[in-house]
């Protein structure tokens, strides 16, 4: 079964108390790091990473509450709040030597970095988003039938319990629905990758929904605090998207510019898992990020 990434190191690396990532390093030169989403794991980079590391020192963590990582219980909200886990990413780096990095993410991930570009602008040289909007814009753009491509954010946003018994009744066919709806092309994603996907999540459900959870309260009061206070994404921002803003009736383009001034937008019809069914797109956007 692939629950490696080829040629690239696996070391466990203490990034808070109690609280130890999975992480593959492969490549040298300067460092980027990339952050899987879910129902994933650090492994959905194995193309990108692989072709980054001839330039590059890569970095792929799994997040906490993901993967082979750590799995606190949330004794409260920010426990699993993008603030706790950028903080993780930054620790994680200077733990593997860089002080200074750039930052990728896809999904969650995604949110992940780009609460790491708020709170540690001098830190974070460069910065791609990969499918989803900010936590707060997320909730705007939300509205009547049409949310209920996102019921999965609903449920797990409510309290600690129901959405723990209900997801772990069924795991595989909670996780394997996203696994299935979201993908493009079926090959892009193997068998015994589909299949590590969810024995990943079916080990951390708890910890997936207190992240969820997290982007229905904590999350929110950040980003909201950050909008009101005029902070700004300050470093280059590339953005790779499916067009949503068509589907759901926005300016998508508009939304994160309100984020990130210094933007390259595209968007995708390569579906969501786009770093394994184009990863040759995904790794041609960031050569060009990484250039500016």
């Amino acid at each position: 079964m692939t629950t490696a990434i080829a040629g690239f190191d696996y070391q466990r690396v203490t990034v808070a108390e109690g609280v130890a990532l999975n992480v593959a390093v492969g490549g040298s030169g300067s460092p980027v790091v990339l952050l899987h989403g879910f129902p994933q794991t650090h492994l959905m980079w194995r193309h990108v990473a692989a072709d980054l590391a001839a330039e590059h020192t890569v970095i792929c963590p799994d997040l906490r509450g993901y993967g082979a990582s750590d799995k606190p219980a949330a004794r409260g909200e920010d426990t699993y709040a993008k603030r706790t886990m950028a903080a993780d990413v930054v620790a994680l780096a200077r733990a593997l030597g860089h002080d200074r990095f750039a930052l990728a993410g896809h999904d969650r991930g995604a949110l992940v970095a780009v609460r790491a570009g708020l709170d540690h602008p001098d830190v974070v040289t460069h910065l791609a988003s990969l499918d989803v909007l900010p936590t707060l814009d997320m909730w705007d753009v939300l509205h009547g039938a049409s949310a209920s491509v996102a019921f999965h954010l609903y449920l797990m946003a409510q309290p600690p319990g129901l959405p723990e018994q209900m997801i772990a009744a069924s795991a595989d066919a909670f996780f394997g629905h996203f696994l299935d709806a979201w993908g493009g092309d079926p090959a892009a994603m193997p068998a015994d990758v589909r299949a590590e996907y969810l024995r990943a999540s079916r080990e951390a459900v708890d910890s997936i929904v207190a992240d969820y959870r997290a982007s229905a309260g904590i999350d929110v009061a950040h980003d909201r605090a950050d909008r009101d206070a005029g902070r700004r994404l300050t470093m280059p921002v590339t953005v790779i998207q499916q067009d949503w803003g068509a589907a759901l009736g926005y300016d998508a383009e508009a939304v994160w510019r309100a984020w990130a001034p210094h933007l390259e937008h595209r968007t995708t019809t390569a579906g969501h898992f786009l770093a394994e069914s184009a990863p040759d797109e995904v790794v041609a956007a960031l050569r060009a990020l990484l250039k500016r």
